[in-house]
Order: structure tokens, then C-alpha cells, then sequence
């Protein structure tokens, strides 16, 4: 099998990890908070243990090697991030509904553990206790937040101060990573510390905007237009396996021939 092949082969895949990634960014595009995945991929070479040859005398390579030295193209996919860029605001005017201006991010707690988000779209329980759209708990510096009942005319500061009828009643926790991209995604727009990673809490830049929500940072024209671009290096690549396939099925042919 020619190395054609291979090539083709790995370069098909990697754009298929770009599809999956460009279309996990579309389906998302609405979704609260949400930040985008970046891939990039590098060509690594396979060499021959020739071409590992560095001496300058003419000598050691003076006769011609069979076979000939070739770097052979083969994708790789080299990173994969988030890209944590800050998304635009969307006033929503909801009493709980809280954007973060700059770097930082909510904690939640789960039965799996205390996580981070950017989705802010919070609600009030009957017993007065701040959650999550899928039920978690909203945490500050000092656990839980719960707020009295019968409380009214709800304000949330910068800081995160929660007032109900003007008097100081808890504060939304706001903290910042020292390294965001040692944060891996989870289920519901939540991120942890990557297995092997430690994630140190640091101080947030930014602050809390009451009445707004975060929207996705999601370019649908620019991922579009990535989406026809993996789709015509796939095609591309396809094309490269079916005419390597056929090379090969005629030689074997004509050699079967002569053999007979």
C-alpha cells in the first residue's frame, strides 16, 4: 500500500475531528455562556533512518540510497482548547439573571463535585435557595446561598452583593483560574480541572452585570464557512485514497498477469 494512502488516510480523520468540533460550536451557538472549541492539527514526518545522516563527508552518501530519502506528510491533530474570548450581553431585565464582564467564573456545586460556569441564568427555589437551570446550587465564599422569604425589590451588585429591599442579604461567589485552558468541558455548560492538572483560585477580573446574560462567543458565519472548508479537504483527501486504491488494484493486476 502506497504512503499516499496513510496520508490521505490521517489527513480524512483530522478533518473529521474538525467537523465534530465546528458542529459541536453551531449546535451551541444559543446557548448561555457558552465558549468555543479550537482545533489545530501539524504535518509529522516519518523519515528513514538514512535521512537521519548529518555527516559532511560527500563519501557516506556518495552512491544513491534505495530507497530514496522521502519525508512522508502525515496530520496530526496538536491542540485542542477553549477559547474563553468574553461573548456579548443580552439584556434579559430577569432579577437573577447575571453576566460576567470580563475573566472569571460562577462555582456550582454537584453530587460530582464544586465546578465552574459562565451561565448565569439563575432561579430562586421555594425555600429561597439560588440554583442553576439544572437544579445545582450557587456557591459564594461561604457555601450555599439562601436568601430569607418574603424578601422583594431584588438588586445584585458588581460584586455580587445580593440586596433584597435595600439590606445586604448574601453575595454571589465570583473567582478566576490561574490557567483556564487547564479547565476541561462537562455536561451543562461546566468546566473542571483537567485529570493531572491543578486549577489555583485567584481573583476575578471582572464583575457581575444583574439583568444581562452572557451569549455563546460562537461566530456561525466564521465556523460555517470552516464547516465547507473540512468538508472539501475531506473530499479532497477521499479522492486521494480512491486513486491510490485503484493505482494499487491496476499493479496488481499487471503484475498478476506477467506472473501468469
Amino acid at each position: 500500500m502506497q504512503n499516499s494512502m496513510y496520508t490521505a488516510l490521517f489527513g480524512a480523520l483530522a478533518n473529521e475531528h474538525r467537523m465534530n468540533s465546528i458542529a459541536n460550536n453551531l449546535a451551541n451557538v444559543n446557548t448561555t455562556g457558552y465558549k468555543r472549541d479550537m482545533l489545530s492539527f501539524r504535518d509529522t514526518f516519518s523519515m528513514y533512518a538514512h535521512d537521519h545522516i548529518m555527516e559532511p563527508q560527500l563519501t557516506l552518501r556518495s552512491d544513491k540510497l534505495f530507497p530514496e530519502p522521502h519525508h512522508v506528510a502525515r496530520v496530526r491533530l496538536a491542540y485542542a482548547k477553549t477559547d474563553f474570548e468574553q461573548g456579548s450581553l443580552k439584556i434579559t431585565n430577569g432579577p437573577f439573571d447575571v453576566a460576567i464582564a470580563g475573566n472569571g467564573f460562577f462555582k456550582v456545586r454537584t453530587p460530582q463535585g464544586d465546578f465552574y460556569t459562565r451561565n448565569g441564568h439563575f432561579r430562586l427555589t421555594a425555600e429561597g435557595q439560588l440554583i442553576t437551570e439544572q437544579g445545582f446550587p450557587v456557591l459564594s465564599d461561604g457555601g450555599e446561598i439562601t436568601l430569607p422569604p418574603g424578601v422583594r425589590n431584588f438588586t445584585i451588585a458588581e460584586s455580587g452583593d445580593i440586596y433584597g429591599d435595600g439590606v445586604l442579604l448574601g453575595q454571589i461567589g465570583l473567582v478566576g483560574v490561574d490557567n483556564p485552558l487547564n479547565l476541561e468541558k462537562l455536561g451543562g455548560n461546566m468546566y473542571r480541572a483537567r485529570p493531572g492538572t491543578n486549577i489555583e483560585e485567584i481573583p476575578a477580573e471582572g464583575y457581575v452585570a444583574q439583568g444581562f446574560l452572557e451569549v455563546s462567543n460562537v461566530n456561525a458565519v466564521y465556523e460555517m464557512v470552516n464547516m465547507i472548508e473540512a468538508q472539501r479537504q475531506f473530499e479532497a483527501y477521499a479522492k486521494v485514497m480512491q486513486t491510490t486504491e485503484a493505482i494499487d488494484r491496476e499493479t496488481t493486476t499487471k503484475v498478476g498477469r506477467g506472473r501468469g
